[in-house]
């Protein structure tokens, strides 16, 4: 198995993540869009699409629905216009099955901000940006529900970790306890 991130994961893509969620960026939400799905592109083509190609598994941090919570819902851009990327760049790539984390805007932003990093880029947007994106995620996870599953995350980590595990052994048979 493979871990991985998004945007992120090869030095391209580690050098666009730079560009997106550190400091203020002179573009806007479309260029910041594009910016998400050259860094994408060269994740699938490099690591992604080899691995699965290998019969590995992929464990990734963020991918496609992320960039329609942040910039179609956050941003409010033209949502077809963002699946019309999608399309074009990793031929609809999508994962078999997708962790929304859902929690209260107000608690994970406190949460984000405890981090010691200086990702924090997003974590400074407005409070209204964020009730969008969790909108946004909640919609998508509605919307593909036999994909996406919402996990509580206001629990502990210990029960999001075995609910995790609870529900991988029952989508893939996976029985191990190891994160």
């Amino acid at each position: 198995m493979v871990r991985t991130r998004e945007p992120g994961g090869t030095e391209g893509a580690n050098a666009i993540r730079k560009l997106l969620v550190e400091g203020d960026l002179p573009w806007d939400g479309i260029t910041e869009t594009l910016l998400h799905f050259a860094a994408r592109r060269d994740h699938v083509e490099k690591l992604i699409k080899p691995r699965l190609e290998r019969g590995e598994w992929v464990l990734c941090d963020r991918f496609v629905d992320s960039t329609m919570a942040y910039q179609g819902y956050g941003y409010e851009l033209d949502k077809e216009a963002i699946n019309t990327l999608h399309t074009l760049s990793i031929d609809s790539l999508l994962p078999d099955l997708t962790f929304i984390f859902d929690i209260d805007v107000e608690q994970g932003l406190e949460r984000a901000r405890g981090r010691s990093d200086s990702e924090d880029r997003y974590e400074n947007m407005d409070i209204s940006f964020h009730k969008r994106l969790r909108e946004g995620f909640l919609d998508i996870a509605k919307n593909n529900s036999q994909r996406c599953v919402l996990i509580d995350g206001s629990d502990t980590i210990e029960n999001i970790h075995k609910n995790i595990i609870r529900i991988m052994s029952e989508r893939f048979g996976v029985l191990s306890s190891s994160p």
